[in-house]
């Protein structure tokens, strides 16, 4: 595999479609972000045109200047919480799974939250999907599952589990 780039994003119009299509493709896969099958390429711009805001850091892993993977950092802007950060989001195109991109993304959004003086990081992920054997094997400890969360696309409740991990 070539080597996989992470950069900030600043500006959502020129990575606009490869996000947008990153989206529409994790979404058809039955990913948990929020989102059910189908969802048009409209409403997939839609959304990340809504994502940049100064509370989000976008991050996106590119290769050959192809969208393979994004994740959110989301700066609790809230008095009582302005030493904690959200991950959310986390995509990773399908051909390039299993090669270290969502680690890379995860790692990279840590590196922002220590950076930001953040010490705490929450996140969810449904209860069942890979994703939850990448944040234990980063460190993130369960704090709580709630059933019925999350609807899926065949109208089945799943739970969602919460984690956390505390910055150095």
């Amino acid at each position: 595999m070539d080597a996989v780039k992470i950069e900030q994003i600043f500006s959502i119009e020129e990575k606009l479609d490869g996000l947008s299509e990153l989206l529409k493709l994790v979404v058809e896969e039955g990913a948990s972000v929020g989102f059910l099958p189908p969802i048009s390429q409209a409403d997939a711009a839609d959304y990340w045109q809504t994502v940049l805001t100064p509370e989000v850091v976008l991050l996106v892993a590119n290769i050959n200047n192809q969208i393979t993977g994004t994740v959110q950092l989301q700066l609790s802007g809230k008095q009582n919480g302005s030493h904690r950060a959200e991950i959310a989001k986390l995509m990773t195109h399908q051909n390039y799974r299993r090669n270290g991109i969502g680690r890379l993304l995860i790692q990279k959004a840590e590196e922002i939250a220590k950076q930001k003086n953040r010490t705490l990081i929450v996140l969810d992920t449904r209860e069942g999907d890979p994703s939850n054997k990448l944040y234990t094997s980063l460190g993130y400890i369960q704090a709580g599952l709630i059933p019925n969360y999350a609807k899926s696309a065949d109208g089945e409740l799943a739970a969602t589990i919460f984690y956390y991990k505390k910055l150095d």
